[in-house]
Order: C-alpha cells, then structure tokens, then sequence
C-alpha cells in the first residue's frame, strides 16, 4: 500500500471518528459544533487530493460530488427555514455527503432516512432519547414538539459510506 493510499485510508477513518463524535453530541445536547463539520470538510479535501494523486479519482468525479453536496445543502437549507432540521444536521450532511459522492449518495441518503425514521418512532413510543428525554413519559404532542436528534441518522448513513471507501 502506497502513502497516498494510506493517507487515503486514515482520511476515512478521521471521517467516520468525526462522524462518531457528531452523533453522540447531537444526542445528548441537540447541537452539532461547527468544528466536527469543517474536520469533515478538511479531512475530505486530503482524501480528495490523494485520489487525484493516485489517479483512483477524476475531476469530473470530483466536481460532481461538490454538485451532490451543494444539492443536500440547498435541500437541507430549505428543510432549515421551515423548521423541520436543525442547521448542524444540514452542515453535517453536506459534508458527509461529499465522501458519498455520486456512487453511494442514494445510500447514505436511504440509510440516514431509514435510522431518521426509525429515531422518530421511537420517541413517539417514548422512548428517552435525547437530551429531553424526560419527555417519555408525556403525551404524544409534548414528544413531537421535543426535536428529534438527526445526527446519530446522519452519522449511521456516514458509517456505511466510511465502510464502503475502506473497502476500496
């Protein structure tokens, strides 16, 4: 394995602790630092620079995994000003969608949606998760009106793609 592989390699692992550590802030806090976001975006812009090095990435693969990026975070933006995600939750996707690129965008977005769902439900069962997860034991209503932590979601589907890369 060359050092540019390697530097490829260890790029992905940064993505996927980022990821790690993004997720577990937003559950217990609903915050998301900006910080974890702009490691992600760094630590992207040295993977991207050793596959053009090596050859295993294109411009246009490049580019058209900005575009991808851009996309979520136009789509998230609105999402934003309609008060159904928080603005950590967009940045974050952004960024972890630009390891996604093109060929495993439909993944991470399927996979984020699946455990999104899959969160949100089971608040609605009560289940305490979150930093209001005193709300348990409360109406419906109160459980909706509580927020939902995104960032665990966005971090599972960031996994899967941090998997599939290491594979490559």
């Amino acid at each position: 394995m060359s050092l540019l592989a390697l530097l490829q390699l260890c790029c992905v692992a940064v993505f996927a602790l980022l990821l790690v550590a993004a997720g577990w802030q937003d559950l217990k806090t609903m915050r998301i630092a900006n910080s974890l976001s702009i490691g992600i975006g760094a630590s992207f812009v040295v993977w991207a620079a050793a596959g053009v090095l090596l050859g295993r990435l294109q411009f246009l693969q490049l580019g058209l995994a900005l575009v991808c990026a851009a996309g979520v975070f136009v789509l998230g933006a609105l999402g934003f000003a309609a008060g159904a995600i928080g603005g950590g939750d967009v940045k974050l996707l952004a960024v972890a969608s630009l390891f996604a690129g093109p060929s495993l965008q439909f993944d991470f977005l399927a996979i984020t949606a699946l455990v999104g769902g899959v969160l949100g439900l089971a608040i609605l069962a009560g289940a305490p998760i979150g930093p209001a997860g005193g709300r348990a034991g409360g109406a419906i209503r109160s459980r909706l009106q509580g927020g939902l932590p995104y960032g665990p979601a966005i971090a599972v589907g960031g996994l899967w793609v941090a998997a599939s890369l290491a594979v490559v």
